[in-house]
């Protein structure tokens, strides 16, 4: 799905760091990892807890399912999609995260396994980040 707005992974040509970003109201996040043979790529997502115009359509099935999503559900995946390069494009509901002993790991058809954590935020803001280890995947942005 695209929306046909100028949205997408952050590019930055011939550097040695991937990026990132984020907006969650006023707030901008980003993430930077220096690009190295473990790490390929890297995702954040970040949400207001508390968005009336999200809240009113509310994220019932959007991952699959009967129930609502929760924020913390959803900026997983989205930081997952994000690692991926597929970004919303990929169905956010096939997308399967698992709970791990040092965070969690989302599985992404077509693109593998993404590694990612549940980072520190402020008040009233949920952040999730993850990467995609090892070497470039083939799934083209």
């Amino acid at each position: 799905m695209r929306c046909g707005g100028r949205h997408g992974a952050i590019i930055v040509e011939n550097a040695p760091f991937v990026a990132s970003v984020s907006y969650a109201g006023d707030l901008a996040v980003v993430a930077v990892s220096p690009r190295t043979e473990e790490i390929s790529a890297i995702g954040v997502d970040a949400e207001p807890d508390v968005d009336r115009r999200r809240d009113a359509a509310g994220l019932r099935g959007v991952l699959g399912g009967d129930g609502d999503a929760t924020v913390r559900e959803w900026t997983r995946v989205e930081a997952a999609l994000k690692a991926d390069g597929r970004g919303l494009r990929v169905d956010p509901a096939r997308v399967q995260v698992q709970d791990g002993s040092r965070g969690w790991t989302a599985r992404v058809p077509g693109g593998g396994e993404i590694d990612g954590w549940d980072a520190a935020a402020p008040a009233g803001v949920t952040i999730s980040v993850a990467v995609r280890r090892g070497g470039v995947s083939g799934v083209s942005p």
